[in-house]
C-alpha cells in the first residue's frame, strides 16, 4: 500500500517585494515576536513584584533585541560552523545569508538582561522571569519561518504526515518546523502562561528556571524527528548539537524550579527598593 505523502508548498521566502527589496518572512517574524513581546512586557512588568516603567520596558526590549542578534550568530558561528567562518571571517557579519542560534541567542538575551538589570539596580533573575514569559511567543514565530523558508527539515519518515520538501530530496520527511513551532512556541508559552496565572512570579526564578526545563525539554525531543545538519552529523553517537546544548539548560531549570520555590532566592528589601 503506497505511502501517502505531502508536498511542501510552492512558499516565497520573501513576504514584500519593494522597489527591489525584499523583506524575509524570517525578519517579520523576529519583529513580531519583538512587538508582541514587548506589549505583554510592560503590562506584566508594571503590575508584578518588578515594577519598569514603560521607558525601561523600551530599553529593556532593546538591550535584548542586541542579544538576540549578536549572540545567535556568535552562538551560530562557534557551535555550528567554525571552521568555515575562521577561513572566512568577512561571512560573520553576512547576517541575511542566514545562520542564527538559539542557544547563542539565548546567552546574548542573557548577558543584555545582566547589563540591564545592573544599570537599574534590578534583581537578574525577576528580569529574566518577565522574559521567560514572552520568549515563546518569537519562538513560535521564528519555527514557522522556518517552514516557510524549507529550511532545517525533519528525518525521512512513512508516516500519513510525511512531507516532501522538493528541494531536499524527494523522500517524505517529518515537518519538524512544524513539530518545534506546537512544542516550543504553543505548549512551551500555554504552560508558561498557566505558571504565570497560578501566582508563579511571587518565586524568584521560577519563571525563569521553567522556560529553560520546558525548552530544553522540547528542543531534544524535537531533534529525534529534525535532520542533523549535514556539515555537522551527530556530535556523540546518535546525540545532536541541538540535544547537547539543551542538556546544561535542563539542567539549570530544574535548579531555578527548585531554589525557587524554595524562595531560596527570595528577598524583600531588594524587590521593593
Amino acid at each position: 500500500m503506497p505511502v501517502k505523502m505531502l508536498t511542501f508548498p510552492a512558499l516565497d521566502p520573501v513576504a514584500i517585494h519593494i522597489l527591489g527589496f525584499g523583506i524575509r518572512w524570517y525578519a517579520l517574524a523576529y519583529l513580531a515576536g519583538v512587538v508582541l513581546g514587548w506589549v505583554i512586557v510592560r503590562r506584566v512588568a508594571g503590575h508584578g513584584p518588578l515594577a519598569l516603567s514603560k521607558e525601561m520596558v523600551d530599553d529593556l526590549v532593546f538591550y535584548v533585541v542586541l542579544g538576540v542578534v549578536l549572540g545567535g550568530r556568535l552562538g551560530y558561528v562557534l557551535f555550528y560552523q567554525l571552521g568555515h567562518y575562521l577561513e572566512n571571517p568577512a561571512n560573520i557579519l553576512r547576517i541575511w545569508q542566514g545562520g542564527m542560534s538559539f542557544h547563542g541567542g539565548l546567552a546574548g538575551v542573557l548577558i543584555a538582561s545582566a547589563l540591564f538589570a545592573r544599570k537599574y539596580k534590578l534583581p537578574f533573575l525577576r528580569v529574566t522571569d518577565v522574559l521567560a514569559l514572552v520568549t515563546p511567543i518569537g519562538l513560535f514565530f521564528g519555527r514557522l519561518a522556518n517552514f516557510v523558508n524549507g529550511e532545517l527539515v525533519g528525518r525521512p519518515t512513512g508516516s500519513d504526515w510525511g512531507m516532501v520538501f522538493p528541494q531536499v530530496d524527494m523522500l517524505p520527511r517529518h515537518p519538524s518546523q512544524l513539530y518545534e513551532a506546537g512544542l516550543e512556541g504553543l505548549l512551551l508559552g500555554l504552560i508558561l502562561m498557566i505558571a504565570y496565572r497560578r501566582g508563579a512570579f511571587r518565586h524568584v526564578g521560577m519563571m525563569g528556571g521553567l522556560f529553560l526545563a520546558g525548552y530544553a525539554i522540547a528542543r531534544m525531543s524535537a531533534e529525534c524527528f529534525r535532520e542533523p545538519d549535514a556539515f555537522l552529523g551527530p556530535i556523540v553517537g546518535p546525540i545532536t548539537m541541538g540535544q547537547l546544548l539543551s542538556m546544561p539548560m535542563l539542567a539549570a531549570g530544574l535548579w531555578l524550579v527548585y531554589q525557587g520555590r524554595q524562595d531560596r532566592f527570595f528577598n524583600p528589601r531588594k524587590i521593593e527598593s
